[in-house]
Protein backbone atom coordinates (compact mmCIF):
# COMPACT_ATOMS: atom_id res chain seq x y z
CA UNK A 1 0.00 0.00 0.00
CA UNK A 2 1.25 3.75 -0.61
CA UNK A 3 2.57 5.98 2.01
CA UNK A 4 -0.46 8.24 2.87
CA UNK A 5 -3.24 6.45 2.25
CA UNK A 6 -5.34 4.14 3.74
CA UNK A 7 -6.91 1.15 2.86
CA UNK A 8 -10.68 1.59 2.63
CA UNK A 9 -12.79 -0.76 5.13
CA UNK A 10 -15.22 -3.00 3.25
CA UNK A 11 -18.50 -2.87 4.69
CA UNK A 12 -20.74 -5.55 2.81
CA UNK A 13 -20.06 -8.43 0.93
CA UNK A 14 -21.15 -8.46 -2.52
CA UNK A 15 -22.03 -11.25 -4.95
CA UNK A 16 -22.29 -11.15 -8.84
CA UNK A 17 -25.78 -10.99 -8.69
CA UNK A 18 -25.47 -7.67 -6.15
CA UNK A 19 -22.32 -5.84 -8.19
CA UNK A 20 -25.33 -6.36 -11.67
CA UNK A 21 -28.32 -4.57 -9.60
CA UNK A 22 -26.11 -2.13 -7.97
CA UNK A 23 -24.40 -0.82 -11.41
CA UNK A 24 -27.64 -1.44 -13.35
CA UNK A 25 -29.66 0.84 -10.52
CA UNK A 26 -27.06 2.99 -10.63
CA UNK A 27 -28.04 4.27 -14.23
CA UNK A 28 -31.77 3.91 -13.97
CA UNK A 29 -31.77 0.85 -15.57
CA UNK A 30 -34.63 -1.50 -15.44
CA UNK A 31 -34.41 -5.06 -16.26
CA UNK A 32 -36.55 -4.47 -19.32
CA UNK A 33 -34.11 -1.53 -20.42
CA UNK A 34 -30.86 -3.40 -19.17
CA UNK A 35 -32.70 -6.52 -21.41
CA UNK A 36 -33.50 -4.39 -24.59
CA UNK A 37 -29.90 -2.90 -24.81
CA UNK A 38 -28.05 -7.01 -24.34
CA UNK A 39 -30.05 -8.83 -25.82
CA UNK A 40 -30.34 -10.78 -22.80
CA UNK A 41 -33.76 -12.16 -21.51
CA UNK A 42 -34.80 -9.82 -18.57
CA UNK A 43 -35.66 -13.17 -16.67
CA UNK A 44 -31.91 -14.16 -17.26
CA UNK A 45 -31.08 -10.68 -15.75
CA UNK A 46 -33.40 -11.27 -13.25
CA UNK A 47 -31.79 -14.66 -12.22
CA UNK A 48 -27.94 -13.21 -12.38
CA UNK A 49 -29.26 -10.75 -10.01
CA UNK A 50 -30.83 -13.29 -7.16
CA UNK A 51 -27.48 -15.38 -7.62
CA UNK A 52 -29.72 -18.40 -9.59
CA UNK A 53 -28.02 -18.80 -12.77
CA UNK A 54 -24.06 -17.98 -13.02
CA UNK A 55 -23.10 -14.77 -15.46
CA UNK A 56 -20.25 -16.41 -17.28
CA UNK A 57 -17.51 -14.31 -19.42
CA UNK A 58 -19.54 -13.57 -22.66
CA UNK A 59 -22.85 -12.42 -20.64
CA UNK A 60 -20.20 -10.43 -18.84
CA UNK A 61 -18.49 -8.48 -21.40
CA UNK A 62 -22.08 -8.04 -23.04
CA UNK A 63 -23.56 -6.40 -19.67
CA UNK A 64 -19.99 -4.59 -19.21
CA UNK A 65 -20.52 -3.08 -22.47
CA UNK A 66 -23.80 -1.69 -21.84
CA UNK A 67 -23.10 -0.68 -18.88
CA UNK A 68 -19.53 0.82 -19.24
CA UNK A 69 -17.87 -0.57 -17.04
CA UNK A 70 -14.94 -3.41 -17.15
CA UNK A 71 -16.03 -6.68 -16.86
CA UNK A 72 -13.95 -7.86 -13.88
CA UNK A 73 -16.30 -5.29 -12.04
CA UNK A 74 -18.90 -7.76 -12.64
CA UNK A 75 -17.04 -11.00 -11.93
CA UNK A 76 -14.89 -9.87 -9.11
CA UNK A 77 -17.09 -7.75 -6.97
CA UNK A 78 -15.15 -8.60 -3.59
CA UNK A 79 -11.59 -9.20 -5.17
CA UNK A 80 -9.13 -8.16 -2.49
CA UNK A 81 -5.59 -8.54 -4.40
CA UNK A 82 -3.54 -8.19 -1.43
CA UNK A 83 -5.80 -10.99 0.31
CA UNK A 84 -6.29 -13.29 -3.28
CA UNK A 85 -4.60 -16.46 -4.31
CA UNK A 86 -4.10 -15.62 -7.90
CA UNK A 87 -3.28 -17.83 -10.54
Amino acid sequence: MRKGYKKAKINIEMTVGDSLKVLRELQELTQKELSELTGIAQATISAIERNRVRLGVERAKVLARALSVHPAVLVFPGWDVSNSDAA
